[in-house]
């Protein structure tokens, strides 16, 4: 039997319990859990900002997860659907914040949009150690 492959993408910068929930029900999903992590460079052109740590140092906290199998550097948005093929993705998982962005995946694979944990962000986290 074919084991069932999720992928994930995202920043993961100052990891907080909102990170792991959606790592944690992706994983759940399938027999394996495969993460994109964003490039520095991404993240500056996606938010205008870089992030707190280093893609190096985010691609390694995120490769220590126990629920996550596998980890690679996300270099481009527009790169999406080669990803998804390459690491053979029967799912791909992503926080509802994104929530039909995604949409057009669905001929490659099961797109899957978890509800954000509450009262949680990178941003609320980042504000409230300024404070």
């Amino acid at each position: 039997m074919k084991s069932l492959v999720v992928v994930t993408f995202g920043t993961f910068d100052v990891f907080h319990v909102g990170h792991l929930h959606l790592l944690e029900r992706a994983r759940a999903l399938g027999d394996s859990l495969t993460v994109g992590v964003s490039t520095d460079a991404l993240n500056i052109a996606k938010k205008g900002r870089a992030p707190v740590f280093s893609q190096d140092e985010r691609l390694r906290l995120v490769a220590a997860l126990r629920c996550v199998d596998e980890v690679f550097l996300e270099e481009s948005l527009e790169l999406k659907r080669e990803y998804l093929i390459r690491h053979r993705a029967d799912i791909l998982a992503m926080g509802d914040d994104w929530k039909g962005r995604f949409d057009e995946f669905r001929d490659i694979c099961e797109v899957v949009y978890f509800e954000r944990t509450p009262a949680i962000s990178t941003t609320a986290v980042i504000e409230k150690i300024r404070l």
